[in-house]
């Protein structure tokens, strides 16, 4: 399957990388894929097994564990990713394959990933 993504600006250049990402990028039952989804506020880190198109385990910014976080947004990534590992390993989820969802690895995106490194997870 060809995704041809035309235009110019951010959002299209992220399609973009997404895209060419997505070709390599497969979750399995053995190794799932941890997708991460970014806004300017928010963090979303979701385990799914795309053979069967189903959500595993997922965790955010938006859920009532991050009322009344104090902290920059790069620590709530962090802590995002500590979250999901420790959700996943309860699901005895150990090795996941991470997809950035077309965002470059730094800063936020980076910071989930150390997170659920730290939390037990391989990535």
């Amino acid at each position: 399957m060809t995704v041809q993504i035309f235009g110019k600006g951010k959002q299209v250049a992220r399609l973009r990388r997404h895209a060419r990402l997505r070709k390599k990028i497969v979750g399995t039952p053995e190794r799932p894929r941890l997708v991460v989804s970014r806004s300017n506020r928010h963090m979303v880190a979701q385990i799914i097994d795309d053979t069967k198109g189903i959500t595993l385990v997922s965790e955010s910014t938006l859920h009532n564990d991050f009322q009344g976080f104090e902290g920059t947004k790069s620590e709530a990534a962090k802590r995002v990713g500590e979250m999901i590992a420790k959700k996943a390993l309860d699901a005895g989820i150990t090795k996941v394959v991470f997809d950035r969802g077309g965002n470059k690895y730094t800063g936020r995106v980076a910071a989930v990933a150390d997170g659920a490194r730290e939390g037990g997870l391989a990535l």
